[in-house]
């Protein structure tokens, strides 16, 4: 599949006008739901950033270090007036304010949120590199991200839809099994 572009020319650390960009979203500890509801609040609440699409959610079978409980999934689409750099670090903000630990590398975590696409910015940096480098290697990302591209659902048996529209916004959210219109 190939990463979308859009017209608008994005810098790496300097002020863009209004970009699209894609979040990846996981979690496999604890309330794993609430812990994705909590970031994506989280992301809404912070300037400059505005949520314009959510993917279902998604179960999935760890990556890397198997030995873990498995991970809930989600895309999320935003725009976004802040450079690619500044949006990694609210990224990171969020994680830790929910938690997060890096003691072992593919381990489990309360959240997870990766930065997968920056408008056309390609980027190779020690801090961040984009698209995001094996984004295409995981179903549980290229699913997710699918769907809110085209609304087309691919079957995959690692990749398990268990809710569709699950989050509104705030206090308004909703719940749907995957085999309700």
């Amino acid at each position: 599949m190939m990463c979308p572009t859009f017209p608008k020319s994005a810098a790496y650390d300097t002020e863009p006008g209004l970009v699209t960009a894609y979040l990846s979203l996981g979690s496999n500890l604890g309330d794993r739901k609430q812990y994705l509801t909590d970031a994506l609040q989280a992301l809404s609440d912070s300037s400059g950033i505005q949520i314009t699409g959510v993917s279902s959610l998604y179960e999935t079978d760890p990556v890397g270090l198997t030995d873990q409980p498995p991970f809930l999934n989600c895309v999320i689409r935003i725009e976004t007036k802040r450079p690619a750099l500044d949006l990694l670090t609210v990224c990171q903000s969020v994680e830790n304010r929910l938690g997060r630990k890096r003691d072992v590398r593919w381990g489990p975590r309360t959240i997870d949120i990766d930065l997968l696409i920056y408008d056309d910015l390609k980027s190779t940096s020690k801090k961040l590199t984009l698209p995001h480098p094996r984004m295409t290697e995981r179903a549980f990302v290229m699913i997710p991200l699918r769907e809110l591209q085209s609304g087309c659902k691919i079957e995959d048996p690692g990749v398990r839809c268990v809710e569709k529209k699950w989050y509104i916004s705030g206090d308004q959210q909703t719940s749907h099994t995957p085999n309700e219109p």
